[in-house]
């Protein structure tokens, strides 16, 4: 899952960025409104994060326009503002959540995920088959197995069962699941496809994960 972050403090930044990767998102950085804007309008994220204060266009300003284009993409500010009046005007602009600075990673951590599985429709757990992934405690099973998967591989498996049924390119699947700087070599998909393969269908029927060549990948149950 793809996030924007916008907050000109690099401290934060680059504290949230690392937290966030860890935790095997694709995490991209705008330092200012106005780049995060364009970036935010330009890109498919799945979510993000506005500072409410930044230079240029402010982040509430940001919101705004992204709502005014019909940009659906949740929205959770990052703030020190914290009255009631603040909260009303910055979930009025069109907000998801608000979370006040400053936080600890595991409330946000766990702010973005109930935004994700509201946006998806979704509980704490994706199913393919007999593959089940739990999203809070990120742990895998197939039947009675676990599976353990890196943060990477774990990645791309959620896009591809949040996607299960639809065929995902290899463009939208680096959009997703690696960040905007990442190179335009997408071989680096099938490597970790090889991955997710050996790992889940080793002595498991039938496969899951199925290739469209020319043009990517379909997770879907036979």
């Amino acid at each position: 899952m793809r996030i924007l972050i916008v907050e000109d403090e690099k401290g934060i930044s680059g504290f949230l960025k690392d937290g966030l990767e860890e935790e095997g998102f694709a995490v991209d950085l705008a330092e200012d409104g106005n780049s995060g804007l364009e970036t935010a309008m330009t890109n498919d994220y799945d979510l993000l994060l506005l500072d409410w204060m930044v230079p240029g266009i402010s982040g509430i300003e940001i919101c705004r326009q992204l709502r005014k284009n019909e940009i659906k993409v949740p929205v959770i500010f990052l703030t020190a503002k914290d009255t009631v009046q603040d909260t009303v005007f910055g979930l009025e602009a069109g907000a998801n959540d608000y979370i006040k600075k400053p936080f600890q990673f595991d409330e946000l951590l766990a702010r973005i995920r109930v935004q994700l599985r509201t946006k998806n429709g979704e509980n704490k757990s994706l199913k393919l088959g007999d593959i089940e992934m739990n999203l809070d405690i990120h742990r895998v099973f197939r039947g009675n197995s676990e599976i353990e998967l890196t943060p990477k591989e774990f990645s791309l498996l959620e896009f591809l069962i949040r996607n299960k049924g639809k065929v995902c390119t290899r463009t939208r699947i680096i959009e997703h699941v690696w960040d905007i700087h990442f190179n335009s070599d997408t071989s680096v998909i099938d490597v970790y496809i090889n991955f997710l393969r050996n790992k889940l269908d080793t002595g498991k029927s039938p496969a899951l994960i199925h290739t469209i060549r020319g043009v990517g990948y379909i997770a879907k149950e036979e």
